[in-house]
């Protein structure tokens, strides 16, 4: 196996150029559609293994969908072409070849906000190895990059409801198309049309030792119970209930401060054929001695969900706690 000896830059440029001072008005808005990525490499690598190493890392699933769908949606241009409009993209993984073997991570290099990956090595082999290697931190910074994007879009139009603020304390930033469905004196349910079906938060509360035993059987059984409760299907009878048949992914996670659990899984309807995708949060207030459920969950029939998931991620994770 070719042995490298590879120098390793994994920095973000805080600014385009210090040197010329110039101002970063005068900079581009970046252009794309979120979690695109524009990939530049000449055609051959990009049919060839440094291609496949690039699609393999930046095709890794989005976790949580029924069906698989990759995280990142990739587009490929030739360097020739790598000019002008095409250097506005907001995510760009550029390839040049170099006798330095170099991973780099710039900010807003060409446009504003960008993210600039740049790759060089002296063959497609050395470029392969630093690329695979770093591949984790890009994927990170470009996640963030994307939710980032996304909330200064929910910004431009953001809800002017105060339920969850007076009701349970806490703030969620989401688009003001969200129409509160149902409220209750612990349950609060939003909802936005989407083609073909509709996107859902719900918040309530629980008592402090409502998970205490085996959590995970403890979320999903709440889970349904809640849907018993307030979320009927099409049908009489129905209600919202977990998948059981698909195993729902747990992990620990922390909001606003808050510890709790994270569970994302797949959502049906009892005695109804609908089924989607959810995220949930549990997060234990230990101040106000309770747990806090906030949740999104998305029904779109025969539609991608990646995006829609991506946004009810997005807005769950600005939940703040209000005085």
């Amino acid at each position: 196996m070719k042995k490298y000896s590879l120098i390793f830059l994994a920095v973000l440029t805080l600014s385009c150029n210090s040197k010329s001072d110039r101002s970063q008005a005068f900079f581009p808005t970046s252009s794309g559609n979120l979690n695109h990525v524009t990939v530049v490499m000449p055609k051959a690598d990009w049919e060839s293994s440094l291609g496949k190493t690039v699609r393999d890392q930046m095709g890794k699933i989005y976790e949580g969908l029924p069906l698989d769908e990759a995280q990142y949606s990739l587009v490929y241009l030739n360097p020739k072409a790598f000019t002008g409009f095409a250097r506005q993209s907001r995510n760009i993984i550029w390839f040049q070849k170099d006798s330095i073997s170099r991973f780099q991570l710039g900010k807003n290099q060409f446009a504003r906000p960008q993210i600039v990956a740049s790759i060089t090595g002296e063959d497609s082999e050395v470029q392969a190895f630093s690329f695979e290697e770093n591949a984790t931190l890009l994927r990170q910074t470009l996640a963030e990059n994307e939710r980032q994007e996304k909330l200064r879009r929910i910004n431009k139009s953001p809800t002017t409801e105060t339920n969850l603020d007076t009701r349970f304390g806490i703030h969620l930033t989401y688009p003001s198309a969200y129409k509160t469905v149902r409220d209750t004196t612990n349950f609060i349910w939003v909802q936005k049309q989407v083609q073909k079906g509709h996107l859902n938060i719900i918040v309530y509360t629980l008592p402090e030792r409502a998970l205490e035993g085996k959590f995970n059987e403890k979320i999903l059984n709440i889970r349904d119970s809640i849907g018993k409760l307030y979320i009927p299907g099409r049908l009489p009878g129905s209600y919202l209930i977990t998948e059981r048949a698909f195993r729902p992914y747990f992990y620990k996670a922390s909001l606003d401060g808050k510890q709790g659990f994270l569970t994302k899984g797949t959502w049906e309807v009892a005695n109804d054929f609908m089924a989607g995708p959810f995220v949930n949060y549990m997060l234990r207030d230990s101040v106000k001695k309770r747990w806090i459920a906030v949740e999104g969950f998305a029904f779109a029939p025969s539609m991608s969900k990646r995006e829609y998931m991506f946004e009810l991620n997005t807005i769950l994770s600005t939940l703040k706690e209000v005085n």
